[in-house]
């Protein structure tokens, strides 16, 4: 079983990788990070401690980390995820504390105590890991893999036409990340070719679970825009990221190049510069899921939704 921490900016999909991360035997989360990102930081907060209410883990520590970029200025994804990040009227005020600790002091506390058993799964802008990388420079020998959701390998973005939302929320920490760190990445690209498919929403549809519903909660939004541009399907970019994470039989081709992240003010802002052909010299450091089963990756959705039991997709 790997040892994980979820950093997470918790709005939408982020519930859903969170809910899988702790309903597969596969992983076993020891800790929840929060991240500025996606809507305000103290509804995130409430958003990632009532998920883990609703999958029976509110024994899982929540600590607060960075409540801004590090230079850029800092702009939600309402628009995506509604206001409170849980797609409708959702706000809820679960009464759990927070654990006492600053995000990226605790990710180093803990890799240091455990050097090289913690993977790092990073669904959010990267601002936490950057700064804990800035407290000890030697934090990418201490953990174990780091995978990232994020960039746009070969699509187009999803924020701006050159960048995806995570990246480009704090570009200066992902460059510092990226520059620093072995990465797995999960790009948008791969998310857009592993969208859950209107058959899969279907069946979603049709279980009566408390999951499924919250499930259809948080994704009414993006669901309603999709539908609104002829969209066949909803994207669940971190669910994704989680579920390779979690089960390498998803994972159908991997390649290892130089990626570069664009921080500089303008067009390309937030922009991932992939070097597939060797031509920068730069060490191919960031290894890159290009291909994914989708049908498998469906089947571990619903599965969560309807059983709590994700790994009987492999069982």
């Amino acid at each position: 079983m790997r040892r994980v921490i979820v950093d997470t900016d918790t709005a939408g999909d982020d519930t859903q990788a969170l809910a899988l991360a702790v309903l597969t035997d596969r992983l076993s989360v020891e800790a929840v990070t929060v991240v500025a990102g996606n809507v305000s930081f103290d509804r995130q907060v409430e958003n990632a401690k009532y998920t883990l209410s609703l999958v029976d883990a509110t024994d899982v520590p929540v600590y607060e980390g960075a409540r801004s970029p590090l230079i850029k200025s800092h702009e939600h994804a309402t628009e995506i995820h509604g206001e409170g990040g849980l797609g409708g009227d959702l706000r809820p005020e679960t009464g759990i504390d927070s654990a006492e600790g600053f995000a990226p002091e605790e990710i180093v506390a803990r890799c240091r105590e455990s050097p090289g058993e913690v993977t790092l799964l990073c669904i959010g802008p990267l601002t936490n890991l950057a700064l804990a990388h800035a407290r000890e420079e030697s934090l990418p020998d201490l953990v174990d893999e780091v995978w990232v959701m994020g960039g746009a390998v070969e699509s187009r973005g999803n924020v701006t036409p050159a960048a995806e939302f995570n990246v480009w929320a704090d570009p200066d920490a992902a460059k510092r990340v990226f520059d620093a760190f072995e990465l797995t990445l999960v790009d948008w690209g791969l998310c857009l070719r592993t969208a859950l498919a209107s058959d899969t929403l279907e069946e979603i549809d049709a279980i009566d679970t408390d999951l499924a519903d919250f499930f259809r909660e948080v994704t009414n939004v993006v669901r309603e825009r999709g539908e609104a541009d002829g969209l066949d399907g909803i994207t669940q970019p971190d669910g994704l990221t989680a579920a390779l994470l979690a089960y390498p039989e998803l994972r159908r081709r991997v390649d290892s190049y130089a990626v570069e992240v664009d921080e500089r003010e303008g067009l390309t802002r937030g922009y991932t510069s992939v070097d597939f052909d060797g031509a920068s010299g730069e060490p191919a450091d960031t290894r890159v899921v290009e291909a994914a089963d989708a049908e498998r990756f469906a089947d571990v959705m619903l599965e969560m939704l309807r059983e709590r039991d994700p790994d009987a997709v492999f069982e």
